[in-house]
């Protein structure tokens, strides 16, 4: 990989002076939420700048809940995949070029994975002419970046970390900051309204539970829902409550996981707002779910995840967050894939459900033993 250099006075000096600043993370919901603590980063670094955060329509979500952007503007574009909402595109009428240069942006971050080309928004920003133009890049980018760090990332294991990525890149123009905790805002209402939902399915306030979510957009990223399933059946002869939580998409699988389970285990489905979702995610003593949006939010929110994760990539792990990651290793690993290119899924598929719920107690004993040990 390559740090960024020291930034010169001189580029300190074009950049301090931004008014308007646009924030580029087109992929997906997870994506944008590993890429809060730079937004945070920029936030503090330009407090008197209108930042707007430029996403996909599934990361547009987030608006609500993270405060440090004054705007969110979404946008499907044809070389990002950005999610299941993903409309389809009209050539004739693409017209983000025009989008963003209405907005008078004065610099441009475009933030991208190791596998994402920044070129395509690049060129967006320079045609919208935004002088300021900030992204990792693989080859040189010439005038279409007015400042680059070098890609030399291999998607491989010990990569770093996405958020760390995304952190990295500022300091190429001197922006630095110690909090690199993930932001997810929960409003009173959100609280409010997951209790409510635990209640109408017979949880009482304050029970523990474990929260089961078996859904991911990518096929190659889930785990089987009939596995789920059999881990909650061996968590409830434990004496665990666990709860199965999911929408759109996800039905089916919640379904499929909830019949592997003999129909034991409660179910929340099609019912919860992101906030709620986020709300409920923090109540629950452990999240299992695949590598998706989920995990994400239990990192944000500080919940404990045992994390079903299919090696397509490494560097989406939870972020600071006790948790458990599941897989078997497998020699095509790292495949970038959304689907099994292998066609056996043996990355997910030979993690045994006992193993599932085998790291859900032990996060549970784990956690009662942080809150048992003596102040310091």
């Amino acid at each position: 990989m390559t740090q960024p250099d020291a930034p010169s006075p001189s580029t300190i000096d074009r950049w301090q002076g931004v008014r308007r600043l646009l924030v580029v993370r087109l992929d997906n919901l997870g994506d944008v939420l590993m890429t809060t603590p730079a937004m945070a980063a920029l936030r503090s670094a330009f407090p008197l700048a209108h930042i707007t955060l430029l996403t996909s329509p599934s990361g547009a979500m987030l608006a609500p809940h993270i405060g440090v952007v004054d705007e969110v503007m979404a946008v499907t574009v044809p070389w990002m995949k950005g999610g299941p909402m993903r409309p389809a595109i009209n050539p004739e009428r693409f017209d983000l070029v025009e989008r963003v240069r209405a907005g008078g942006h004065e610099a441009a971050i475009i933030f991208t994975t190791a596998s994402q080309s920044p070129l395509p928004m690049a060129m967006v920003c320079w045609q919208a002419g935004v002088p300021l133009r900030l992204a990792h890049c693989r080859e040189n980018p010439y005038d279409l970046l007015s400042d680059w760090v070098g890609d030399q990332e291999v998607v491989q294991d010990g990569m770093r970390h996405e958020v760390r990525r995304q952190l990295d890149l500022l300091s190429a123009i001197g922006v630095h900051s110690p909090d690199v905790g993930m932001v997810f805002e929960l409003r009173a209402a959100d609280q409010a309204g997951a209790r409510a939902h635990l209640k109408r399915i017979g949880l009482p306030a304050g029970h523990a539970f474990v929260l089961m979510h078996p859904g991911a957009t990518a096929p190659s990223r889930r785990y089987p829902a009939a596995f789920f399933g059999q881990a909650l059946g061996q968590l409830m002869q434990r004496g665990l409550t666990c709860v199965f939580v999911g929408s759109g998409d996800d039905a089916d699988l919640v379904r499929e996981a909830h019949a592997a389970a003999g129909g034991h285990g409660l179910v929340l489905l099609n019912q919860l707002t992101l906030g709620e979702l986020g709300a409920l995610i923090q109540q629950a003593s452990v999240l299992v779910c695949n590598n998706s949006g989920p995990a994400h939010l239990a990192a944000a929110v500080g919940t404990p995840v045992v994390d079903l994760y299919a090696l397509t990539n490494p560097q989406h792990t939870p972020w600071q967050v006790p948790s458990r990651v599941l897989y078997h290793d497998v020699p095509c690993r790292n495949c970038l894939r959304s689907v099994c290119p292998q066609g056996h899924h043996a990355c997910l598929r030979e993690v045994a459900p006992a193993a599932v719920a085998g790291a859900v107690m032990d996060l549970l004993e784990s956690s009662v033993h942080e809150q048992s040990r003596p102040a310091a």
